[in-house]
C-alpha cells in the first residue's frame, strides 16, 4: 500500500468519497457519482478473486455465443415469431438485418448471480447497457487511489477494436461510414455521459456527439447539425449533414413509439432507413433481437426439449441459465421472478414464493404493459457495504461486458433483492489470497 493509498484509507467516508470522485468528476468523463440527489458510487472496494473473474469472463463468451446462435435464427423468422417475442412492429425490416452471426451485439453485459449452486445469468442487456464508464474508467481510477490491482485494466482497448471492426463490417456490406455521429439524450447526465466516453474511446475520426433532439429526419436520411461555414456568424443556424452511422444510447423499442412535438412518427420512419439501409446503427439490429427476456425463455424452451444446440452450448445453458418460460409453469414451492420482456432496472419486476403470492415487487410500473416473463428466482448474496448515510446491508449483482464476443470488465452493484436503477455502484478489485465480497 502506497503512502497516498494509506491516506485515503484514513478518511472520513465523506472525505475519502470527495477525494475519489471530485477529481473524476473535475476532469468530466465520470460526473454522475450522485444520481437523482442520491448516491450511487460507493467509495469502497467489492474484492473478487481472480479465478472468479476469470470464470465469469468465460460465461459470457459461452453465453453469447449461445445467444449469436439463436439470434441467427430468430433473426431469419417471420413476423409471427418476432411478435411472440415482443419485439415492436416498427422494428421487422431492421431485424433481417444480418453482419456477423458469430457474436450476438458489439457491447453488452451480462449481470450475474453468484449463488450456492455457482454463476447464474439473470438478463443479457444486449442493446443499450450502461455502467460503461464506471467498469472501463472509474473503477481503474478508484484502484489506483487505495494501491488496488483493478480488474479491468487494459479493458477499455477492446472498444475501439469493436468499433473499428464493426464499422469495416458496414463497409463490407457497402454501407458509407464517413458520418458517426453518437447520440443520446442530450439533459440525461449518465446516458449523455457514457455516449460521450464511448465516442472518445471509438478512435473514429470525425465523429460528433449530437443530443437526439438535434437530430432531422427528412426524405431518405437521418440528418445532424455540422459544422457552421467559414464566416457566418455565431447565430447562423449550423447546416445540416446525413448521418451514415449512429450510436445511439436509446433503446430501439423506445425510438419504434417515438413521436415529433406535431405527432410525426419519428422512430418509425428512422427504424424505415436502418430497413432500406440507409443508415448503419451500432448496437448492429441483432443486439435488439438478443435484448429481449423472451429469447432466453426460447433458449430455455430449446434446451429443455434436447434440440437445437450442440452439446457444449446445453453444458453451457445448463450451468450459467435459470429456467425461464413465458408463463409461470414452476413446480409448486419453487419460487419465481416476473420480468417484463423489455424491461430495464427492475422496473416492474415481481417476486413470487412458491406458493405463487406476490412477495416483493419494484413498486415501479414504467413497464407493467409489457408480456412478462417468469424466471425461477435466485437470491443475490448479502453484503453490507458503507455509505453517506452509514451502513447499508444489500443484495451483490455483478456485471461482465461482452465486448465484440471477448468476455471483459465486471461491474458490481449493491441494492434490494430487486436491482433497481437507484442501486449503488460499487468499485471492485482484485483478491488474490482471501475470502471475496
Amino acid at each position: 500500500m502506497t503512502k497516498e493509498s494509506r491516506r485515503v484509507a484514513d478518511l472520513t467516508y465523506a472525505e475519502r468519497r470527495e477525494a475519489l470522485y471530485e477529481p473524476l468528476r473535475r476532469e468530466g468523463v465520470f460526473t454522475w457519482d450522485w444520481l437523482y440527489g442520491q448516491e450511487y458510487a460507493l467509495a469502497g472496494l467489492c474484492r473478487i478473486r481472480r479465478s472468479r473473474l476469470e470464470e465469469m469472463r468465460r460465461a459470457a463468451e459461452a453465453l453469447g455465443r449461445v445467444y449469436a446462435r439463436t439470434v441467427q435464427i430468430v433473426q431469419q423468422g417471420e413476423p409471427a415469431l418476432w411478435t411472440e417475442l415482443g419485439l415492436p412492429e416498427a422494428s421487422f425490416g431492421a431485424l433481417r438485418l444480418r453482419f456477423d452471426d458469430t457474436v450476438p451485439t458489439m457491447i453488452g453485459r451480462f449481470d450475474f448471480a453468484l449463488t450456492p449452486d455457482g454463476l447464474k445469468m439473470l438478463e443479457f442487456n444486449s442493446d443499450t447497457p450502461t455502467g460503461i464508464v464506471e467498469a472501463f474508467h472509474a473503477n481503474g481510477r478508484i484502484c489506483a487511489a487505495y494501491g488496488a490491482e483493478d480488474p479491468n485494466a487494459g479493458c477499455s482497448e477492446a472498444l475501439g477494436e469493436a468499433f473499428e471492426r464493426m464499422l469495416r463490417l458496414y463497409r463490407e456490406a457497402g454501407y458509407p461510414t464517413e458520418r458517426f455521429v453518437f447520440s443520446a439524450l442530450g439533459w440525461h447526465e449518465e446516458d449523455a455521459g457514457t455516449t460521450r466516453y464511448l465516442l472518445q474511446q471509438s478512435g473514429v475520426t470525425g465523429a460528433a456527439f449530437v443530443p437526439l433532439a438535434d437530430l432531422r429526419v427528412k426524405g431518405e436520411r437521418l440528418w445532424a447539425p455540422g459544422l457552421p461555414p467559414a464566416g457566418s456568424t455565431a447565430f447562423a443556424e449550423p447546416p445540416l449533414q446525413p448521418v451514415d452511422v449512429l450510436y445511439r444510447l436509446h433503446a430501439l423499442e423506445k425510438l419504434a413509439e417515438d413521436r415529433d412535438t406535431d405527432g410525426y412518427p419519428t422512430g418509425e420512419h428512422v427504424l424505415r432507413l436502418i430497413a432500406d439501409r440507409r443508415l448503419a446503427i451500432v448496437n448492429p439490429p441483432s443486439g435488439f433481437a438478443a435484448q429481449t427476456k423472451a429469447l432466453q425463455a426460447l433458449i430455455w424452451n430449446l434446451h429443455e426439449a434436447d434440440e437445437f444446440y450442440t452439446k457444449e452450448e446445453h453444458d453451457t445453458i445448463r450451468r450459467y441459465m435459470l429456467p425461464t418460460y413465458l408463463e409461470p409453469c414452476f413446480e409448486p414451492g419453487t419460487p419465481y421472478v416476473a420480468k417484463p420482456i423489455l424491461g430495464r432496472e427492475g422496473s416492474s419486476v415481481t417476486i413470487y414464493d412458491g406458493s405463487g403470492a406476490a412477495r416483493e415487487s419494484s413498486g415501479e410500473q414504467e413497464y407493467a404493459d409489457q408480456p412478462m416473463v417468469y424466471q425461477q428466482f435466485t437470491e443475490l448474496p448479502p453484503i453490507r457495504v458503507e455509505t453517506a448515510n452509514g451502513p447499508f446491508d444489500g443484495r451483490l449483482l455483478w456485471g461482465c461486458f461482452l465486448i465484440d464476443g471477448k468476455g471483459s470488465a465486471v461491474i458490481a452493484r449493491v441494492g434490494g433483492t430487486i436491482t433497481s436503477n437507484l442501486s449503488y455502484y460499487l468499485p471492485c478489485a482484485l483478491e488474490e489470497e482471501g475470502t471475496e465480497s
